[in-house]
């Protein structure tokens, strides 16, 4: 392939969902895949439902995932502007060529004349009213009205909007990659407005210009705008563009993880997953989420994960880099159905993820959790850490549960286990054990180890009766990494106390017993 051009569309009406990640993801694939152009567009068009700070949001996503942007916003290209809000004269010339050439016409009905002609039709039985073929007869438009009529309307300045006129009794095809030849009957269509009365085009006007303006190849766009294709197709043959109209492909749906249903903004609050990439911060809680980010997530593992959910190599790797991805990616390897989110799934990357990480590279990602618990440790001591941690987190916010003894005392203990460790009439030897490990000079894991299989080996004792006492009293827990590398991050001070805590906790709890 060549010259492969294609774009991102989102709206900025409120936080980027997640199945907009994948779309994005899909169209970024797809152009690296075949050295093209990834464009970024802000299709702005309905300003009632513009929300401010959503344009930055969706950048900052996609600049937090890793999809660089070739062209648009703040970035510029040869084809700009990139939001559709600044093209606007441009909309208001072509939808006025789709009056002069017969495939557009004025529409005068004022929203209370539509209000009243559908409850009319639902008086009939008829509940879905469409302004098309069979109805715009009976309508105040340019194709009902004398000519004067029309001249006296506009030379008055009526509002107005301007239609597509869906041509009668045609099939439509559209030939889609994902999923083969999709046709329409064009009686069942309606002839949908191209021009608002504010003079601001509709996103199906604007978007056809848009794409052939920018002359994209490709439009790869999620399953719910496949129905308004035809419309797309017809407004290509209308301009008399069809020899440049781009290939179409449309991505399943992104389903509830039980697979039921589309997956919605408010399940990530309703089942605790995220399904934005990052927290947004809306009037109200109830608007508010956490994304990925917050959630701890490694930005690449997401995209891994996202890239499997409606697509497969067709081999059994699983774990793929953001370049891996972009060399086996094939839009004949996205399935036609919907595609379930397994947040499991999702965790299981990113656990992967973190344990290939080094302590020094996960430094960055875990020191925000530790400074928010008032924790600033050194770049070295946090790298120490995380290389101790990594392999039993699954998310980077994880690490603060899984080692906040090794930053603030032992806030409880594992009791059961205590009952059944810690045997008063071994408390001299343990006293011994204190002495042992004071004694120690070069406080390293080797050493305490050896000094510990040292102190075994004198008083009898084996590791079933030493290490987990060492475990309790270093973190009330039996759960944990390497004893003697914990034993070593912690310091020899810090050891020695909690030995003494430990045991006069052990000997009040077996008193109590």
């Amino acid at each position: 392939m060549s010259n492969i051009r294609v774009r991102f569309a989102p709206s900025p009406t409120g936080p980027l969902h997640i199945g907009g990640v994948r779309t994005a993801l899909y169209n970024y694939l797809f152009a690296k895949k075949h050295n093209g152009t990834f464009i970024l567009r802000i299709e702005d068009t309905d300003q009632t439902r513009y929300v401010p700070g959503a344009e930055d949001y969706i950048i900052e996503s996609l600049k937090w995932a890793g999809l660089t942007i070739d062209e648009g916003p703040n970035i510029g290209g040869d084809y700009g502007p990139y939001r559709q809000s600044e093209r606007k004269a441009m909309y208001g010339e072509f939808a006025q060529k789709l009056v002069n050439s017969g495939w557009g016409y004025y529409a005068f009905d004022t929203p209370e004349d539509l209000d009243a002609k559908r409850e009319a039709e639902k008086e009939k039985g008829n509940h879905s009213f469409k302004y098309g073929s069979k109805t715009r007869g009976e309508m105040k438009n340019s194709l009902t009205l004398s000519e004067k009529d029309v001249q006296e309307l506009l030379d008055k300045e009526t509002p107005y909007t301007i239609r597509l006129k869906i041509p009668e009794n045609e099939t439509v095809l559209v030939n889609d990659i994902i999923r083969g030849e999709v046709s329409f009957q064009s009686n069942e269509l309606d002839d949908k407005v191209m021009l608002k009365a504010d003079g601001m085009p509709t996103y199906h006007l604007a978007n056809i210009i848009d794409d052939y303006s920018m002359k994209i190849s490709h439009v790869i766009r999620g399953e719910e705008w496949l129905p308004s294709t035809a419309h797309h197709v017809l407004l290509y043959r209308a301009f008399g563009w069809e020899a440049v109209m781009p290939k179409f492909a449309h991505l399943p749906l992104i389903l509830k993880p039980t697979g039921k249903g589309k997956l919605s903004k408010r399940d990530g609050a309703k089942l605790g997953i995220p399904v934005f990439p990052l927290g947004w911060e809306g009037a109200t809680s109830e608007d508010s989420f956490k994304g990925f980010r917050e959630y701890g997530f490694d930005s690449a593992a997401m995209i891994n994960f996202l890239a499997f959910v409606g697509w497969n190599p067709g081999t059994e790797q699983e774990i793929f880099s953001l370049d891996e991805l972009c060399d086996a990616f094939s839009i004949d390897h996205v399935g036609k159905s919907g595609a379930r989110f397994d947040y499991d799934k999702a965790k299981w990357f990113n656990q992967h993820y973190i344990m290939a990480k080094s302590g020094v590279e996960l430094v960055k990602n875990v020191r925000p959790i530790f400074e928010e618990k008032g924790h600033h440790p050194s770049d070295d001591f946090l790298a120490k850490v995380c290389d101790l941690l990594k392999e039993r987190v699954v998310s980077f916010n994880d690490f603060w549960d899984a080692g906040y003894y090794l930053f603030e005392d032992v806030q409880s203990y594992e009791e059961k286990m205590i009952r059944k460790k810690w045997k008063l009439e071994n408390q001299t030897k343990f006293d011994a054990l204190y002495e042992f490990i004071e004694n120690i000079t070069d406080f390293t894991s080797e050493n305490i180890e050896v000094t510990v299989k040292k102190f075994m080996e004198e008083n009898e004792l084996g590791f079933g009766q030493v290490l987990p006492i060492l475990r309790l009293a270093m973190s009330g827990t039996m759960k944990g990494p390497g004893i003697f590398e914990v034993m070593e991050l912690l310091g020899k001070e810090k050891v020695l106390e909690r030995l003494k805590t430990g045991y006069a906790y052990f000997n009040e709890l077996k008193a109590r017993s």
